[in-house]
């Protein structure tokens, strides 16, 4: 049988922002406990005092996500230099039998005319973004092909990160927590082993790349 503290701390968990806040002492635990309380009763199916939830969350072993966020920032000094790229487009293509033939032809023809390209091959679809410069060949390439999504005036910032960046948890998250606290929309997220690509709207690539500058000098 489940217990108050346990549901309380799965509650919490599932809410990165709340660990944090509690970490560094900023969130008021009143105010939360009576804020999960009608999903820690459900959970549990039963009437739950306020205060009981207060004390399970006084209970949790916040310190160790102190750890990882010191791991983390330690690990952001890290980061290499940032590309930005302007000038960018975003195209999205339901999978078909003849797509993946196209892309290989759109990707050779995009080979010779130079510019930013790149594909994230999903399972119900394919997303290409890419320079402007690009966007008739793509079109083109890609005619009869059904688009379900087409966005300009985007950009895009590339961040080399450090080697062994897999092995350290919460990378992404850190990053992407930055972007959500700026309220900075993040179009696309292309990543390989060791470089991540933020694409964001046009008017929102300085505030990003500020706030990617910012995380390098905490």
């Amino acid at each position: 049988m489940r217990t108050i503290q346990e549901v309380t701390e799965r509650i919490v968990s599932q809410t990165p922002f709340w660990v944090e806040a509690m970490d560094e002492k900023l969130l008021n635990l009143s105010s939360l406990a009576r804020k999960i309380q009608p999903e820690v009763e459900q959970q549990l199916s039963k009437k739950v005092n306020t205060g009981a939830i207060i004390i399970a969350l006084n209970r949790m072993p916040v310190g160790a996500s102190i750890k990882i966020k010191r791991g983390i920032q330690k690990f952001i000094k890290q980061l290499g230099d940032l590309t930005v790229k302007s000038d960018i487009c975003d195209f999205t293509f339901v999978h078909s039998p003849t797509l993946s033939e196209k892309i290989a032809q759109v990707i050779f023809d995009a080979s010779k005319q130079g510019g930013f390209f790149t594909i994230s091959d999903g399972i119900t679809e394919v997303t290409i973004v890419a320079s402007r410069s690009l966007k008739e060949l793509i079109m083109n390439g890609m005619q009869d092909e059904k688009l379900v999504n087409e966005q300009d005036h985007l950009a895009s910032i590339t961040v080399r990160l450090p080697k062994k960046n897999s092995e350290q948890s919460g990378i992404y998250y850190y990053i992407l927590r930055q972007f959500a606290w700026a309220n900075i929309n993040i179009v696309e997220v292309i990543s390989t082993t060791n470089e991540i690509t933020l694409v964001v709207s046009r008017d929102d690539v300085n505030a990003a790349f500020t706030k990617l500058m910012e995380l390098k000098e905490v």
